[in-house]
């Protein structure tokens, strides 16, 4: 955990995909759920964000 946490703060490529990649998994269950409505009413800009983290952090050095 602490080794992740180090190459969050220096701005690596992989730990920060790995982050967006999580994201865009959290909004995709959150999109197909059937238990939660604001789970569902969120979903969408969950995953818009995770895409748009990914497309970021894809121009970082590895």
């Amino acid at each position: 955990m602490k080794t992740i946490l180090h190459d969050l703060t220096r701005l690596r490529r992989g730990p920060w995909e790995m982050v967006a990649t999580l994201l865009i998994a959290l909004g995709v269950f959150m999109l197909m759920q059937p238990f939660a409505l604001w789970l569902y009413s969120y979903s969408f800009l969950v995953t818009l964000g995770g895409t748009v983290m990914f497309i970021i952090v894809s121009h970082f050095p590895e």
